[in-house]
């Protein structure tokens, strides 16, 4: 049976049209499901029961399950969520100064094979639909409502690439975005790619506020081949002609995502590199200290390699930001969970 959560508000109300239900009702419907966000359609207290009895006819209103949490000393929180057909996957929390930020897959595994990511340690098995992705973020905000607290950032960097599930993702994203839904501002949503070049030129196309992060982890192509797959099919020069065409047609920042491997891609002639390749662009590039996986061989630079990384791209004027370590006493890595609980 379809799920609730897979309508955006126009498929809602356009359903309702088709059923002679006036469509007014949709907006309602959305309150209660996002809003009150309850797990049964016969709580609805103002709408009638012929269409009540209707929606517990064609659709599934039913939660994520919880199979498995861990809460870092940090505050971080790693879920490990059981889809319908138990699949597994795995969202976290994560807390900042600006508030309360959640990290969503969009895959059951991931075929990009980046060699430092344990989200590639299990294939692909399939994408997740809106649904699925729109109910991560709910039942984080749930958990978040026991605090009385509010979830206020989306990051879609979770296990798999989005680009490669570009018309879910982007349906989830409208619902979490809906001011009927989780009323999540535009601005406050990043969705990563890992390079995906031709889904980037669509999405310069869509004329959205959302912002857009690139998974960019080397400097040259020599070394990001080594690391990314990805970058043998689409290689620098060809990545950043479409992100150069993505600025142009949106005027938006652009974020650079960069976890900092020790001896790896953290020398100084790499943060000459970065310098060069990011010149001239409205962009900043984020280092993130590197969470250890068991089944692969690389370590995370030393907090001082790391600030020194982080001054030499000062100096080269370049806008970056390190990102404190977040759940590195938890399975904290992308896809870690899932593959220690599948093992």
């Amino acid at each position: 049976m379809k799920s609730i959560y897979d309508l955006s508000l126009n498929d809602l109300e356009n359903y309702l049209l088709e059923n002679g239900i006036k469509p007014f009702h949709g907006k309602q419907i959305f309150k209660w499901l996002y809003h009150r966000r309850i797990d049964s359609f016969s709580l609805m207290s103002d709408i009638s029961k012929k269409t009540i009895e209707k929606l517990e006819n064609d659709f599934e209103i039913a939660p994520l399950i919880i199979r498995d949490m861990q809460v870092s000393r940090d505050g971080t929180r790693k879920y490990l969520f059981e889809m319908s057909d138990g699949a597994l996957v795995e969202s976290v929390l994560m807390i900042f100064d600006y508030g309360y930020s959640a990290c969503l897959s969009s895959q059951v595994g991931c075929n990009m094979g980046c060699s430092f990511c344990a989200s590639g340690l299990l294939k692909k098995q399939r994408d997740l639909l809106p649904s699925e992705i729109v109910r991560q973020a709910l039942m984080i905000q749930k958990d978040l409502d026991k605090e009385e607290k509010r979830l206020g950032n989306i990051v879609v960097m979770g296990t798999g690439e989005p680009f490669d599930n570009y018309d879910n993702v982007m349906k989830a994203m409208n619902i979490i975005n809906d001011p009927n839904g989780l009323e999540i501002g535009a601005r406050h949503i990043s969705i990563s790619t890992c390079g995906l070049v031709p889904m980037i030129e669509r999405f310069s196309h869509e004329n959205l506020q959302y912002n857009l992060a690139i998974s960019l982890h080397a400097p040259n192509d020599e070394l990001r081949s080594k690391l990314m797959p990805v970058n043998k099919a689409y290689p620098l020069e060809q990545l950043m002609k479409a992100l150069k065409g993505y600025s142009e047609l949106n005027n938006r920042r652009l974020t650079f995502e960069y976890l900092l491997l020790k001896g790896i891609n953290d020398r100084p002639e790499h943060a000459d590199q970065i310098a060069k390749l990011l010149r001239g662009m409205n962009a900043y590039i984020n280092l993130i200290p590197y969470n250890p996986v068991s089944e692969k061989d690389f370590e995370t630079s030393s907090d001082e390699n790391a600030l020194r990384f982080y001054d030499l791209l000062k100096k080269r004027n370049i806008a970056v930001t390190l990102r404190q370590k977040k759940g590195d006493d938890i399975d904290a890595a992308c896809g870690q969970l899932r593959a220690n609980h599948l093992q």
